[in-house]
C-alpha cells in the first residue's frame, strides 16, 4: 500500500473522530443553553411564578401547588359551600371582610376569589400563628370542630386554629389572621398562574 494510501485512511479517521467530538461538543453546550430557559430552583424559591392546571379538580377537592416554597391550597368549591359562606353567622369570624391586608386588591367578597370565578379558593397554606399547615377538613357539622356552627374548612392540628371555606380565620384561636391569598391570575379557564397579579395580567 502506497504512503499515499495510508495517509487517506488516516485522514478519514481523523476527520470522522474530529465530527463526532464536534458534536458532543455542540450537544454538551446546548444543555446548559437550553436549561437556562427553565427557572432554577433558587429562582422559584424567590417567587418566580407557577402554573397550575385546575381542570381535573374535581367540586370540593382540593390541590396543592408549590410557590417560593411553600403551599397554595387550590379549593375548588360547590355552589352549597359558596352558599353556606354568603349565609355563615359574620360574629363566627374574626375578620369576615378581610380588612387586614392579606389578600390583593381584585380579591374580595366572601369568596375571597377573583370576580368571575368565585368557584376557586387560591390560598397560602400556611396557619397565620405559627406557621404550620392546616389541615382540609370539608365535613360540615364535624362534631370536634363546633358541630353545627362548622360549615367546612381547615383546621390547624398544631394549636387549634380553625378557617373557614374562604381562609377566614374563627374567632378565639390562636391564629391572628386570615389565611394569605398569593397574587394569582387566570391564564385559561383551566390554568393559573400563581405569583402574577390579574390586574398586571
Amino acid at each position: 500500500m502506497s504512503q499515499d494510501g495510508v495517509n487517506q485512511s488516516r485522514r478519514n479517521f481523523l476527520t470522522g473522530a474530529t465530527c463526532v467530538v464536534g458534536a458532543v461538543g455542540v450537544g454538551g453546550a446546548a444543555v446548559p443553553f437550553v436549561k437556562s430557559w427553565v427557572p432554577s430552583a433558587k429562582a422559584r424559591a424567590a417567587g418566580a411564578p407557577v402554573r397550575a392546571n385546575i381542570s381535573k379538580i374535581e367540586p370540593g377537592q382540593m390541590i396543592t401547588v408549590e410557590w417560593r416554597g411553600k403551599p397554595v391550597y387550590v379549593v375548588r368549591r360547590t355552589p352549597e359551600i359558596l352558599e353556606a359562606l354568603a349565609n355563615q353567622a359574620r360574629d363566627l369570624v374574626a375578620d369576615p371582610d378581610s380588612e387586614e391586608e392579606q389578600q390583593p386588591a381584585y380579591v374580595s367578597g366572601n369568596a375571597r376569589a377573583i370576580e368571575g370565578h368565585e368557584e376557586y379558593l387560591v390560598m397560602v397554606g400556611l396557619c397565620t400563628h405559627l406557621g404550620c399547615a392546616p389541615m382540609y377538613r370539608p365535613d360540615v357539622g364535624a362534631q370536634d370542630l363546633g358541630g353545627d356552627e362548622w360549615i367546612g374548612g381547615f383546621f390547624c392540628p398544631c394549636h387549634g386554629s380553625k378557617f373557614d371555606l374562604s381562609g377566614r380565620v374563627y374567632k378565639g384561636v390562636p391564629a391572628p389572621s386570615n389565611l394569605e391569598v398569593p397574587p394569582y391570575r387566570f391564564e385559561t379557564d383551566s390554568v393559573i398562574v400563581i405569583g402574577e397579579d390579574q390586574e398586571a395580567a
